[in-house]
């Protein structure tokens, strides 16, 4: 009895740390993308054999306006629309969970760090959808789409910076 008593203490000071919040959020975001990848599969037609052809055709190919310089891309980009589709799908669906997961933040009372952590990926994964739809499916430019990422990715770490020096400078965090 007196085990059982003392577990029950130690699951109630679970539940009243901010740590087993947290954990809930990872626990969600974990199982909604394990969803949201079977979904993704299961209602794109030939999704495997989309992304087996598209590995099939990497090769080392001239990147524009840099002459001697090869990096690994599609043979034929414009071939592998299905694989991009879903990419796009994918990086929507996970902006908007990041929303769902933001409002849950705010209403859970999450670290002003997590918010920050959450804006930042909302901004990445909806940008990632956007630059999918116009590089790479409406225009097929495989480096710039690449380039696009990797300032996403720098435009992302400063918007979480700029809101964690708000957050510190207004005495939010």
């Amino acid at each position: 009895m007196l085990i059982s008593q003392n577990a029950m203490v130690e699951v109630d000071k679970l539940k009243q740390s901010p740590r087993y919040g947290e954990s809930l959020f990872s626990a969600i975001s974990v199982g909604f993308l394990f969803v949201l990848v079977g979904a993704i599969f299961v209602t794109t037609p030939n999704l495997f054999e989309g992304i087996s052809a598209f590995f099939r055709d990497f090769d080392l190919v001239r990147v524009p306006n840099q002459p001697g310089w090869l990096l690994p891309a599609p043979a034929s980009p414009r071939l592998h629309s299905v694989v991009y589709a879903a990419v796009e799908q994918f990086s929507y669906a996970l902006g908007l969970f990041q929303i769902v997961v933001l409002a849950l933040r705010f209403v859970a009372r999450s670290p002003g760090s997590k918010k920050a952590e959450n804006v930042s990926n909302l901004v990445f994964w909806l940008g990632t959808g956007f630059l999918t739809r116009t590089l790479l499916i409406e225009t097929t430019r495989w480096f710039v789409f690449w380039a696009g990422i990797i300032m996403l990715i720098g435009v992302s770490l400063i918007i979480r910076a700029i809101i964690l020096a708000a957050g510190r400078a207004l005495g939010l965090l």
